[in-house]
């Protein structure tokens, strides 16, 4: 699940193309996908993933509180369990990340992380299964963003001046690591959006110097053609396998 979800990140890493002012990321919002693997050539949904927003409030400042829940449904719980949180706190107009939190439960395997960002510096603390905590610090490029805020981010992306074909190049902090990746427009298509009905969406695909993506053009994502820049869908190909992310509910936004 950790590969799947580098790959839902770095689906939705588009914030480095021109920003539209207008738009603004809220408090209430909640969007649930179901998530399908490819099984003996049936896509079967196996998790849900739900992104939560909410404000909190500290003595000298505000953030924006952006979640990610990953949890497979109980019938499969017995075949490889997950229960998977990762959350950052941003300013809540930038969305620049202040602080970053990971905490997952997959089949037994349990890691916590936790990444405070001050100025071009990142410093972690993290402690996997029984070992002991282990905490350092690295550099960081300005424009770098954790793997929750860049969910948000691409929602401030005027995709309207872009043109098919057009790629960009961008960087997340993950796994203690910065890991480029670029993307590529690929012009407008209609999907299914979950409650939303069907929707004109931008088609964007992704790719990464990495082990973790498969196929050229095979890993993509569908954000709905206005402003809102809803996720609608996600394919994610990987060595392993092939998949998908489906909105099934979008509610505040």
């Amino acid at each position: 699940m950790k590969k799947i979800f580098f790959i839902i990140c770095s689906l939705l890493l588009l914030c480095s193309f021109s920003a539209e002012k207008s738009v603004n990321i809220k408090a209430g919002e909640k969007l649930v996908f179901a998530g399908s693997y490819n099984m003996s050539g049936l896509m079967t949904q196996l998790a849900q993933v739900t992104m939560i927003t909410e404000n909190v409030a500290t003595a000298k400042n505000n953030y924006l509180h952006l979640s990610c829940e990953l949890s497979t449904f109980s019938k499969w719980d017995s075949f490889f369990k997950i229960r998977d949180i990762y959350e950052s706190y941003v300013h809540p107009t930038t969305l620049k990340p202040s602080l970053y939190k990971r905490s997952i439960d997959e089949g037994g395997y349990t890691k916590k992380e936790k990444y405070i960002f001050k100025n071009n510096k990142v410093t972690s603390t993290v402690k996997k299964r029984k070992y002991p905590e282990s905490t350092k610090t690295f550099n960081i490029k300005p424009t770098s963003i954790d793997a929750v805020s860049i969910l948000y981010q691409l929602r401030l992306v005027d995709f309207s001046k872009m043109q098919v074909g057009q790629t960009k190049s961008y960087t997340i902090v993950f796994d203690e690591k910065e890991i480029p990746v670029t993307l590529k427009y690929m012009g407008k298509e209609t999907v299914k959006a979950g409650n939303l009905g069907n929707k004109e969406c931008y088609k964007i695909s992704i790719g990464a110097k990495t082990d973790a993506l498969k196929g050229k053009d095979k890993n993509l994502i569908w954000l709905t053609a206005d402003a809102k820049k809803v996720p609608a869908l996600m394919k994610f190909s990987i060595p392993v396998g092939t998949g998908q992310l489906a909105l099934t509910s979008a509610t505040g936004i």
